[in-house]
């Protein structure tokens, strides 16, 4: 539906606009309401239209390369979302979500012509917006490069898996094999010496069924633990290749720079030896 011309006053992008021209564009401009959690665009979405937050809170999001969701920006009233998709006429690349009760603006290409062509200083406007997902982006590129393999995954550990690590910590070490040790020698010392008709009398069957069952609970929680240690290991490693990667790049645009300079400077050279010859 049309939305009223007076809500432009609260969007910076608009609120230049003379009464007029707030008018016509409120012809085209779509006025939506959405309910809390409603997806107002999924990633793969047409782009035919952005959305300019008048009221609530949005969240975008998009998955990564662990399949886990990463909300990449929180637009407060009067930011944009969706513009690039909108402006490239691509699909979405995110997903926009409603955290709140939400009210948009929802604008396309011709809307924003209609704008330009009334108040060509918008598009600085425009632009600033989009640097400033821009460098969200790249903070949180940064971030995820910087990312501690261990915390990842004791973000997502289960309780099972706390239990299974701390089994295995305890198994190997010297507090348990210097405490198993002292139950075995008081276990024998009760029923070999110390009571006149033991419970557990030699060979020690009792003991020895106890130890038996111990083997056979310990030895899958160790290997459960052994399989999260190598789950850490391939983070790690994946982790480890996008640091060389991005290493990798950032040397070969050195390398270039350097280059150029180079160039800049045997040119530069040559500029001077000709004048020196010419004197």
């Amino acid at each position: 539906m049309a939305c009223d011309a007076t809500l432009f006053d609260q969007v910076p992008l608009f609120a230049a606009l003379d009464a007029d021209e707030k008018s016509v564009l409120a012809e085209n401009v779509e006025l939506r309401k959405f309910k809390t959690n409603q997806r107002i665009y999924k990633m793969g979405d047409p782009g035919g239209q952005a959305y300019i937050l008048i009221a609530g809170v949005v969240h975008v999001t998009t998955i990564d390369e662990d399949k886990a969701e990463v909300m990449i920006d929180a637009p407060v009233r009067g930011d944009i979302f969706g513009f690039a998709s909108m402006l490239e006429n691509t699909p979405h690349q995110t997903t926009a979500t409603a955290a709140d009760d939400c009210t948009c603006l929802e604008v396309d290409r011709h809307d924003i012509t209609v704008l330009l062509q009334k108040r060509p200083s918008a598009g600085l406007d425009m632009l600033a917006m989009v640097g400033k997902q821009f460098h969200a982006a790249q903070n949180l590129i940064r971030t995820r490069a910087a990312r501690n393999a261990n915390e990842m995954i004791e973000e997502k550990e289960t309780l099972g898996e706390r239990v299974a690590d701390g089994v295995a910590k305890f198994g190997g070490s010297w507090r348990f094999i210097g405490s198993f040790a002292a139950i075995l020698l008081i276990w024998i010392a009760i029923n070999a010496i110390i009571l006149h008709t033991p419970f557990d009398p030699y060979p020690f069957i009792l003991l020895n069924l106890f130890l038996s069952m111990l083997a056979a609970i310990q030895a899958p929680v160790i290997m459960m633990s052994q399989n999260r240690q190598d789950t850490k290991d391939r983070v790690r490693s994946e982790l480890d290749y996008r640091v060389n990667l991005k290493a990798e790049l950032e040397v070969s645009s050195l390398l270039n720079k350097m280059s150029r300079i180079e160039d800049r400077l045997d040119l530069l050279t040559d500029t001077l030896d000709q004048r020196s010859a010419a004197k």
